[in-house]
C-alpha cells in the first residue's frame, strides 16, 4: 500500500511539473491578454529558474559561509530572529531582521552570521544532507530562521541583470508593507509538510517573492541610476511602458516625450540621468535582447526576427545586434546551442 502510495504521489507530481512547464512557455501576457509591464516582462524574459528552496534554521553563536554561485541570483526572507549578512567585495555588512529580505543578483559569495565575530563553517558542511522537511537546524534550540531561494540564468541574462541592479538589494519589513510576510509562512508550511502540489507551490511562491522583492525595491524611491529605478518614476516609467509594449514601432525622442506629457530635451534629460542611457539607446538594447531571446529559443528567420524588433532590413538588424550583444545573430543563435541555453 505504502509503494502503491510513493508511486501515485510521484505520478502526481510529475503531471503538475508537466504543466506548469507547457505553461511557462506561452506568450509573455497579462491575464487580461496585453504585454506585460517592464518589471514582468524583463523578469518573464531572464526565466529564472528556481533551482533550491530551503529553509535553515539557528541558535546560540553561528556563522556559514556561501560560496559564490555563478550566473545565480539568492533571495533570502527573514522569519524570526535577525542575523548579519555580509557580501564579498561590498564594505560594510547588513544587519536584518524578521520580515527584512534580501536578493543578490551577481551571485558573489556571502556570509549570514549570528555576530561578525564567529568562525564561520562552510555551507556545504551544513547543507550536505538536506533533511526531507527542506530545513536545516545548527545549535538547536533555536531563535533565528530564514527561507532561501536560489535560481539559475544562461550567462548572457545573468549578465543582464547584473546590469540593472546593485550588487546587494535589501527590502525591510516595513518596505514591504507587510506583502511577503504570508508568502513566508506558506513557504515553511510548505517545506515542513511537503502536502502534494508542493514543488508548484514552492516553484510559484518563489518566483512571487523575487517579483515582490524586486517590486518593493523600486518603490523605495532611491536616487541611484539604473533601468530598475526607473520604473518608479511615473512619467518615464510610461515611456518604458510603451517601448516594452510595442518594440518594433519607429519611436521618435518626441513621440516618447508627448506620451509622457513632457518637452523633449527635458524627457531625454529626464530619461538618460534615471535609466543611465539615452531613450534610443535603451530601445536598440531592449529590441536586441527581445531578438537574443528569439534567437535562442525559436527557427524562425532571421528576417521574421529583425522585423518583429522593428528592422525591416536584415542587414541593418545584423549590424545592430552584432553592435549591442558582440556576436553576429547566427553566431549568437549557435553559441546557445552550443552552450544548451
Amino acid at each position: 500500500m505504502g509503494g502503491h502510495l510513493a508511486t501515485t504521489r510521484q505520478r502526481l507530481r510529475a503531471g503538475i511539473q508537466t504543466i506548469y512547464a507547457a505553461n511557462s512557455k506561452k506568450p509573455s501576457l497579462s491575464s487580461k491578454g496585453r504585454a506585460m509591464d517592464p518589471l514582468s516582462s524583463v523578469v518573464a524574459l531572464l526565466r529564472p529558474r528556481n533551482y533550491l528552496s530551503a529553509g535553515f534554521e539557528a541558535g546560540g553563536d553561528w556563522a556559514v559561509h556561501f560560496p559564490a554561485q555563478p550566473n545565480g541570483i539568492k533571495t533570502g526572507a527573514i522569519a524570526a530572529g535577525n542575523c548579519w549578512l555580509m557580501v564579498e567585495g561590498e564594505s560594510h555588512p547588513h544587519q536584518l531582521f524578521a520580515g527584512d529580505c534580501f536578493l543578490l543578483p551577481r551571485g558573489r559569495a556571502f556570509r549570514l552570521a549570528s555576530d561578525l565575530g564567529t568562525a564561520p563553517v562552510n555551507a556545504d558542511q551544513v547543507f550536505k544532507a538536506l533533511p526531507d522537511s527542506g530545513i536545516t537546524v545548527l545549535n538547536a534550540p533555536t531563535d533565528f530562521s530564514i527561507i532561501s531561494n536560489r535560481f539559475v540564468l544562461t550567462q548572457d541574462y545573468a549578465t543582464l541583470l547584473e546590469r540593472l541592479l546593485p550588487a546587494v538589494v535589501i527590502v525591510r519589513a516595513a518596505q514591504n508593507h507587510g506583502t511577503l510576510s504570508e508568502d513566508i509562512r506558506q513557504m515553511l508550511v510548505e517545506l515542513r509538510n511537503r502536502l502534494p502540489g508542493t514543488d508548484l507551490i514552492i516553484e510559484h511562491l518563489a518566483q512571487k517573492m523575487l517579483v515582490q522583492t524586486l517590486r518593493a525595491f523600486l518603490l523605495q524611491g532611491a536616487s541611484e541610476t539604473g533601468w530598475i529605478f526607473a520604473l518608479a518614476d511615473r512619467r518615464i516609467s510610461t515611456a518604458l511602458n510603451q517601448m516594452h509594449d510595442h518594440p518594433a514601432r519607429r519611436w521618435t525622442v518626441e513621440e516618447l516625450a508627448t506620451i509622457c506629457g513632457m518637452s523633449r530635451s527635458g524627457f531625454a534629460a529626464r530619461f538618460k540621468t534615471l535609466v543611465g542611457v539615452a531613450p534610443l539607446a535603451y530601445l536598440t538594447h531592449w529590441r536586441m535582447t527581445l531578438a537574443g531571446d528569439r534567437l535562442r529559443r525559436t527557427t524562425d528567420p532571421l528576417s521574421t526576427i529583425a522585423l518583429g524588433v522593428g528592422y525591416e532590413s536584415e542587414a541593418a538588424f545584423s549590424t545592430a545586434f552584432k553592435k549591442t550583444m558582440g556576436y553576429a545573430p547566427r553566431d549568437y543563435a549557435k553559441r546557445a546551442v552550443h552552450l544548451g541555453t
